[in-house]
């Protein structure tokens, strides 16, 4: 009985052998169906449409995200989960930003960072529920994730949700009609809380949002998830290969849809990460045929060459860049009035769309102050540079290529966060915790490959492996391996 309870929540957790640690299309690995629903549900419903008398919280997707970490913490409860098994990098960083946002909120609501409103309580309060909403996928994926199996598994929902909000970028690129609206109106009990705009004009092209809230949203988290499409491609066993390079191909036209130099830098970044990563065959392939696809892109959308040429050439002329610029001295201002923990988490409501902080550690300075900003910079950016470290020590080509994929999207989301305040978009703020939980995931199978290997070393009587590179974790010491 207490096996089949343990296994509603989380599935069964075998030993990981060596055939766990690569892409084993005889061995069953499926993460459960909760979480894979949760991953598709990020995309597919609108992040708009709200329960009222919840807020802005009361969408699908969030909810979804309190249920798993309500459940991991009932398993925890009653003894069916431990919570200090498997320890990662991730789960110091949103440990991290979770302490520094309660830090703040206190602060806030003790009256220590100035006067609040209804609004800013509420905004506190929102902010609040996203970290746990946050939390609670990292914390159940990293745990769900324990073979490569059950990483395809969860890559396969992420993906399929990700393919559905291209499909719609597609659709408001060529036709000009927003399908979502078709969705919105299927939800009976939710109320539209507005936010999104899912057509923008820029120069000759009409930039669109997909299912996402902002045309810069969706080109971030394309480019974030671009890489782990590639992975998939190379290691998914099931189903057919053209429909898998199809799904990329629809991720690379709706970077190019939003006309968006954020993801036109994500895109660089994340293949730049990537790549090295990727077995040699495929690192060749990748060389040959990425000019292409490009120029074909860029041949069959016309004006888009132009209009990013424009764009990243403008200068001061900018508006964007302008705007980004002049704020500057208001934000040394306020964070002068309250440099350890800001005015209090989502406290910075402007009300004016000039004063808007496009940036998402300066949001985070503003708001939760110096210590927030550490937590925010750790958050965002040591799961990506861990999952690469990891990525390096790893011998099993599909799970160092998991491992590379990962590190690209956490640090293609860690740099994007320099041009716009990525943590105050829905679908980019439930989007960066899988990819948290996956590099968790790997760094737990690579530590299990680091010790099995050491094993069958010892057993063989080969000449014990000695460590070439040393890393802080007394968990994860020995990162490579030499003899």
């Amino acid at each position: 009985m207490r096996s089949a309870r343990k296994a509603l929540v989380f599935p069964p957790a075998p030993e990981v052998g060596v055939d766990d640690l690569t892409v084993n299309p005889a061995t069953s690995g499926h993460v459960s169906l909760l979480l894979q629903f949760a991953a598709f549900g990020v995309f597919f419903f609108p992040s708009n449409m709200v329960i009222k008398p919840l807020g802005a919280v009361g969408t699908v997707p969030v909810l979804l995200a309190l249920l798993l970490l309500a459940l991991w913490v009932c398993s925890m409860l009653f003894g069916l989960n431990h919570p200090l098994k498997g320890r990662h990098p991730g789960r110091l960083a949103i440990g991290l930003l979770w302490v520094a946002t309660c830090a703040s909120y206190v602060a806030m609501f003790s009256g220590l960072s100035g006067d609040t409103s209804a609004a800013s309580q509420a905004a506190a309060d929102r902010w609040l529920i996203l970290v746990l909403a946050s939390g609670g996928i990292i914390l159940v994926t990293a745990e769900a994730v324990r073979t490569v199996n059950h990483a395809m598994s969860l890559v396969r929902a992420i993906l399929a949700g990700a393919f559905f909000c291209c499909l719609v970028a597609a659709v408001q690129f060529v036709f000009r009609i927003n399908p979502m609206v078709w969705i919105q109106e299927a939800l009976p009990g939710f109320t539209d809380n507005g936010g999104n705009t899912a057509f923008q004009v820029r120069g000759y092209l009409v930039r669109v949002a997909g299912s996402t809230f902002h045309s810069i949203e969706l080109a971030v988290v394309c480019s974030m998830l671009l890489p782990l499409s590639i992975w998939r491609g190379l290691y998914d066993p099931i189903g057919r290969k053209w429909f898998h390079w199809t799904g990329t191909a629809l991720l690379v036209f709706a970077i190019a849809s939003t006309v968006s130099r954020s993801g036109v830098l994500g895109l660089f970044l994340g293949l730049l990460v990537f790549i090295p990563f990727m077995p040699k065959p495929a690192r060749n392939w990748a060389v040959i045929t990425a000019p292409a696809a490009l120029a074909v892109l860029f041949v069959a959308m016309p004006g888009l060459v132009g209009t990013l040429t424009s764009s990243f050439t403008a200068g001061d002329s900018d508006p964007s860049i302008t705007t980004r610029t002049n704020n500057y001295p208001r934000v040394a201002a306020m964070v002068a009035e309250n440099p350890v923990l800001g005015l209090g988490p989502g406290n910075y409501l402007p009300s004016n769309a000039l004063y808007i902080l496009d940036n998402q550690y300066l949001n985070s300075l503003v708001t939760l102050g110096i210590v927030g900003f550490i937590a925010t910079a750790v958050y965002l950016a040591l799961p990506g540079l861990s999952a690469a470290i990891a990525a390096r020590a790893s011998r099993v080509p599909a799970l160092r290529a998991l491992a590379g994929a990962v590190a690209a999207g956490g640090i293609v989301a860690a740099v994007c966060a320099l041009t716009f305040d990525s943590m105050a978009f829905p679908v980019f703020t439930l989007t960066y915790p899988f990819i948290v939980g996956l590099a968790g995931g790997t760094w737990i199978m690579i530590q299990r490959e680091l010790v099995l290997r050491r094993q069958t070393s010892t057993s063989s009587g080969t000449p014990p492996l000695q460590p070439t590179e040393r890393f802080t974790s007394t968990r994860f010491e020995d990162i490579t391996w030499t003899r």
